[in-house]
């Protein structure tokens, strides 16, 4: 089978054996190009298929989005809910580190399976992933009738973040960086940042972004950080103690009272279709997926979420 991987040569579609392991096999219908996929390209990260982020359809015609996390069930991290921090050596994630979605079919334990709702199309639902990062977050930062709430950084998690905020009734203002990006975060009704804010969430993962968190972040607020940070969080010293901020760290996606962040995520897009047809820019057959990496590292390129399809 075909499978997108990395080489000394860059990005290359190459053949692959398909793994026999135990499982659902998908035949996959989409793939999100994330930026740490991107970052990981340009590192020079290889030895596995790439994608973390992805959907397909079982044997019997049935429509997925996948949660790749792998998990043990039962540390106590894990009977908690918060699969996300798994104790166990084998915790992980398909498509880091290990075989991942980028390619034409693969087998994953029905765990990770999230049924797609009525009114998400598959090829659309590579997106559940990020819209769960997106909705982890926002539940993290424990919103309460009235606050008003920013975000800062125009790429599919901030626009997402601003999409799960929404759907929980709160107005949401988001900062942004390309002509592009205001487009999307107007169609999704997410207005200029401007004033101070009881949560601000980081979705832009940089020392100038984080900065602007602090700054639009009332006394007392909160700070989400869903931007990724490979060494040190380059936290505002001055600002951030004048101000007593908080800063809520916020990774992947959990269970709560039993119901997964991923299904609510994929509801999500389900009853908003805006959100899908705005979020991604760009589709390319997976034999072009070296020129879909080259655009989606190109943030001003009018990108913001590329996906490979068969």
């Amino acid at each position: 089978m075909r499978a997108v991987r990395n080489t000394d040569q860059g990005i290359l579609v190459a053949e692959a054996d398909e793994p026999e392991v135990p499982g659902v096999r998908l035949t996959v219908a989409s793939a999100g190009i994330c930026g740490t996929d991107v970052n990981f390209a340009a590192g020079g990260v290889q030895g596995y298929t790439y994608g973390h982020e992805f959907a397909g359809t079982d044997a019997d015609g049935r429509c997925y989005a996948v949660e790749p996390t792998v998990y043990c069930g039962v540390c106590g991290q894990c009977r908690a809910g918060h699969v996300q921090r798994c104790a166990a050596p084998e915790h992980g994630t398909l498509g880091i580190f290990r075989d991942g979605g980028m390619c034409d079919a693969v087998t994953v334990p029905e765990n990770m399976l999230v049924p797609l709702p009525d009114g998400l199309d598959v090829r659309d639902a590579c997106l559940v992933e990020p819209a769960s990062v997106a909705w982890h977050g926002v539940r993290g930062a424990a919103l309460t009738p009235g606050e008003r709430v920013a975000v800062v950084g125009g790429g599919s998690i901030g626009l997402l973040a601003a999409a799960a905020a929404r759907q929980r009734g709160f107005d949401v203002d988001i900062e942004v960086r390309h002509k592009h990006q205001r487009i999307a975060a107007e169609r999704l009704e997410a207005g200029s940042a401007e004033g101070l804010y009881d949560v601000v969430i980081d979705a832009a993962g940089s020392e100038t972004g984080l900065a602007r968190c602090a700054e639009l972040a009332r006394p007392g607020g909160r700070v989400v950080l869903l931007g990724v940070y490979q060494h040190t969080i380059p936290l505002p010293g001055v600002v951030s103690l004048v101000k007593e901020l908080t800063y809520v760290h916020s990774i992947a996606y959990s269970r709560h009272d039993g119901i997964r962040d991923t299904e609510q995520a994929a509801a999500l897009l389900a009853g908003n279709p805006t959100i899908a047809q705005t979020v991604i820019t760009h589709r390319f057959p997976l034999d072009e997926a070296a020129e879909a990496f080259r655009v989606a590292g190109d943030r001003a390129s009018g990108a913001i979420k590329v996906v490979l399809h068969p």
